[in-house]
């Protein structure tokens, strides 16, 4: 059972017998607040039974001790920002402070899976890696049309990404990981829900969209298919 308590602009989680802390400005609403602890706590309490060869060099092994160490070690404290207004659902600002993640609104505002806000929140956390560049993203191709012929658009916002900084070159960016991450809970999570895994692979397949250099894209479907996965016994 998952406890919550709020002191201080400090949200405290029980997850598991474990006790963690995740601080939030005072400004943040409650509602935004305890989503996002309850969405951590997902991540904490995954359970794997491998990862493909990606996923052990970006996070580590599918599980929640690595989830939630991957995030502690990056973000430590989340705000309130319109992160540039419009469609943004999150965001870290480096030239403000690299390991700050602000929620927008839209975190609550649409209808996703828990997967997918926790998609975000990795994805954010990503970003958060000054030593490296902070992985800046690519403005995606115009046009940007997905196999049906049609513009490609936010799975989240249904916002036209087209000319957008929204697409990565590379399997080790924020698109990349979160991809990764969430092709690997798709597969390997051995106490989730088949809802939570289908999700995973629906969101997946969504973000390697964005991958918008070939080799790269190629490299990630070899790693998902991969014979070389590790297995846990």
């Amino acid at each position: 059972m998952t406890k919550l308590s709020l002191l201080m602009g400090v949200l405290c989680v029980l997850v598991a017998g474990q006790s963690r802390a995740v601080n939030f400005d005072k400004n943040v609403p409650q509602e935004i607040q305890k989503q996002m602890v309850e969405d951590l706590s997902f991540m904490a309490s995954v359970q794997g039974r491998g990862q493909t060869p990606l996923h052990q060099e970006i996070f580590g092994p599918v599980g929640g001790q690595t989830y939630q160490t991957f995030f502690d070690t990056r973000i430590t404290a989340i705000g309130l920002n319109s992160c540039g207004g419009g469609n943004a659902v999150a965001c870290v600002m480096p030239f403000v402070n690299p390991n700050k993640m602000w929620l927008t609104q839209n975190f609550i505002k649409f209808s996703h899976p828990q997967v997918a806000r926790s998609m975000v929140v990795y994805h954010e956390a990503r970003h958060s890696e000054t030593k490296n560049g902070n992985w800046g993203h690519d403005n995606c191709p115009t046009p940007f049309l997905d196999d049906q012929g049609k513009d490609k658009a936010s799975i989240w916002t249904g916002a036209k990404l087209e000319g957008q900084p929204a697409c990565d070159s590379t399997p080790y960016g924020s698109y990349g990981s979160s991809t990764i991450l969430l092709k690997n809970i798709s597969k390997f999570c051995s106490n989730c829900t088949d809802k939570v895994r289908m999700d995973a692979e629906l969101y997946s397949q969504d973000q390697l969209g964005r991958i918008n250099n070939a080799p790269a894209k190629q490299a990630m479907i070899r790693d998902f298919n991969s014979s070389l996965y590790v297995v846990k016994k």
